[in-house]
């Protein structure tokens, strides 16, 4: 059942749930940061409207920088306005920032620990025909691995939202994965975050969890979908909502181990580096436990609808049910 002290969206298994992108919810939050701290800016390489800054760009003008194409140079701005006391988001397509301007980001960026927020909009299947291309699949691998760097993948609008307005709130640099589709929504404006910290979503309604699902970003909704079915058939689950990356959230994955004793990671990401080598990081130092990885294992993307790729690359609910059926054969 759902974690009802969460104060979710009792309307995430209807047909009619609320759907909303994680990059609209960065836009709003966005906006919502910029109202209460003046020190706030915002910059985009020439995609105002795409990545949704376009709220804050109409609010604040003179706060706000188009750099035009040149994310190497989106990522080096932010960074000297850093040091001069702002606190820059800077906003693109994932497969450009952190994509194309990795350096810039490690070195000007996280190398003098400067609180710059990188949003990495179009992640992931989510920008579909757009192909292969642009299917930015290595970004929290690529931004895990920088010293200093925080990362965030919100499960949903809300979730994207109240990530934005906190971090506005850090000196840490943060990135902030967003989806280019709509997704639905999982959590309420009463729904906790806070930066660092995970929570059970799902358990079942008594007894122990047989097997723990780990996912980051929207996917986690087809992971509660899948929770829900497998709870039908006497399979006892529990789904955490891992939105932090880095810091991770260890006692509560280790906690979560231990009362299962059988993980399965779920990601729109690479398995390689992704979140599921994360929490097997953990896991193999402080407590070794089987792990099964649900992602996209060493492909490229391709052209087609979002539902269309997930399920091709067997992260759809249908292929998560498949997966821990497999587990208890």
């Amino acid at each position: 059942m759902l974690n009802h002290n969460l104060k979710l969206n009792s309307k995430i298994f209807n047909d009619d749930v609320v759907l909303k992108s994680t990059r609209e919810g960065f836009g709003e939050g966005l906006l919502d940061a910029a109202i209460e701290n003046e020190n706030v800016v915002g910059l985009t390489a020439d995609l105002l409207e795409s990545v949704k800054m376009n709220y804050f760009a109409n609010k604040f003008p003179s706060r706000f920088i188009d750099v035009g194409i040149a994310e190497q140079n989106l990522a080096s701005v932010a960074s000297g306005m850093a040091a001069m006391g702002k606190i820059p988001f800077i906003a693109s397509y994932a497969i450009f920032s952190p994509g194309r301007n990795w350096e810039q980001i490690r070195t000007t960026i996280c190398y003098n620990n400067q609180p710059v927020k990188i949003i990495g909009s179009h992640a992931g299947l989510s920008v579909g025909p757009d192909g292969g291309s642009h299917q930015m699949l290595e970004d929290i691998g690529l931004t895990r691995v920088i010293p200093n760097m925080v990362v965030i993948s919100p499960c949903d609008a809300l979730e994207a939202r109240k990530a934005t307005i906190a971090l506005s709130k850090t000196n840490h640099p943060t990135y902030l994965r967003c989806a280019r589709n709509e997704t639905p929504i999982i959590t309420t404006i009463e729904s906790n975050f806070q930066i660092g910290k995970s929570e059970i979503f799902f358990k079942p309604d008594t007894g122990l969890a047989q097997v723990g699902i780990i996912a980051t970003g929207p996917i986690l909704y087809n992971a509660l979908m899948a929770a829900k079915k497998l709870d039908e058939m006497g399979i006892k689950v529990k789904v955490m909502n891992l939105s932090t990356i880095k810091p991770l959230d260890r006692e509560a994955i280790i906690l979560l181990a231990k009362e299962t004793k059988n993980i399965v990671t779920i990601e729109d990401h690479q398995v390689s580096c992704g979140m599921g080598s994360a929490v097997a990081e953990c896991l193999s130092e402080f407590y070794p436990t089987k792990i099964t990885f649900m992602g996209i294992k060493n492909m490229f993307g391709q052209s087609g609808t979002p539902s269309e790729l997930m399920k091709y690359y067997k992260i759809d609910t249908e292929s998560i049910i498949e997966t821990i059926e497999i587990l208890f054969k």
